[in-house]
C-alpha cells in the first residue's frame, strides 16, 4: 500500500511539470521585464554600452553551454541575447519611429529559425519567438486603437513631459473598440501561450519539452509587463 501510495504521488507530481520545468517558465517570464527595468533607461543615455552588453550575454550563454547541468540555462540566456541586441538596436536609434520597432526586434529571427530547424538550442530560440510574438500583438494593438502618431510624440519629448501626455494617450484604450481589442488580443495572447502546455508530454519533464515551457513564459511575461505598464500609466 506505501508502493501505490507513493506512486500515485510521484505521478500527482509529475502531472503538475517538474520544477525545472516551472523555474524556467519563471525566469523566462522575468527575462522578459528585463529590458523593460534595465534596457529601455540603459539605451537612452549609452546605446553603445547596451549594444556591447549583447557580447556580455553572449559569453555567459556559451559558458553555461558548456556544463551539461547548466546547458538548459546557456540556451536560454542566448534566446536572452538575441532579443536583447535586437532591442539595443531599435531603442537606441530608431525609437522615434513605431513601424520599424517589429522589424528591427525581429532581426535575430533567422538564427532563430535556423537554430530551430537544425534543433539547437530550441529553448533559447522559442524564448526570442516568443517575445516577438508578444511585442508583435502589443504593436497591432497599438496601431488599431491609433496610439502610433501618440508613440512618436512621447519619445522626442523629455521624461516629464512624456508622463504628463501619456493618460491623455491611453484614452483610447478607454475606448469601446479599445477594450475590444484588449480582450481579443489578450484572449489569443493566453491561448497562444496555454497550447503547447496542453498535452501530456510537455507535462511529463522531458528536457525536450522544456523549450515550450520557455516559450509560454515568454509570452505570458509579455502580456504581464504591458498589462503592469498600462495599469500604472493609468493612475497619473
Amino acid at each position: 500500500m506505501k508502493q501505490t501510495f507513493q506512486s500515485s504521488l510521484r505521478q500527482t507530481f509529475q502531472s503538475m511539470g517538474t520544477f525545472q520545468s516551472w523555474s524556467l517558465f519563471s525566469v523566462a517570464m522575468f527575462l522578459v521585464s528585463l529590458p523593460v527595468l534595465i534596457q529601455a533607461p540603459l539605451v537612452r543615455t549609452w546605446p553603445w554600452l547596451s549594444l556591447i552588453a549583447t557580447g556580455g550575454w553572449l559569453l555567459g550563454s556559451y559558458g553555461l553551454l558548456q556544463q551539461e547541468r547548466t546547458q538548459i540555462w546557456g540556451d536560454l540566456i542566448f534566446g536572452f541575447a538575441l532579443a536583447w541586441f535586437s532591442g539595443s538596436i531599435y531603442w537606441g536609434w530608431f525609437r522615434a519611429e513605431p513601424l520599424l520597432h517589429v522589424p528591427m526586434e525581429a532581426i535575430g529571427l533567422p538564427v532563430a529559425i535556423w537554430a530551430l530547424l537544425h534543433s539547437r538550442l530550441r529553448i533559447g530560440s522559442l524564448f526570442f519567438l516568443g517575445s516577438l510574438i508578444g511585442s508583435t500583438v502589443t504593436d497591432i494593438y497599438f496601431f488599431l486603437v491609433d496610439l502610433m502618431p501618440t508613440w512618436r510624440v512621447l519619445i522626442q519629448t523629455d521624461q516629464t513631459e512624456a508622463m504628463a501626455l501619456l493618460p491623455q494617450a491611453l484614452e483610447h484604450t478607454q475606448t469601446p473598440l479599445g477594450k475590444f481589442w484588449a480582450m481579443v488580443l489578450i484572449v489569443g495572447l493566453c491561448v497562444l501561450s496555454i497550447r503547447p502546455l496542453l498535452s501530456t508530454e510537455a507535462w511529463s519533464g522531458q528536457k525536450e519539452q522544456l523549450c515550450w515551457w520557455v516559450f509560454s513564459g515568454s509570452v505570458l511575461g509579455t502580456l504581464l509587463v504591458d498589462s503592469l505598464f498600462l495599469l500604472v500609466a493609468t493612475q497619473f
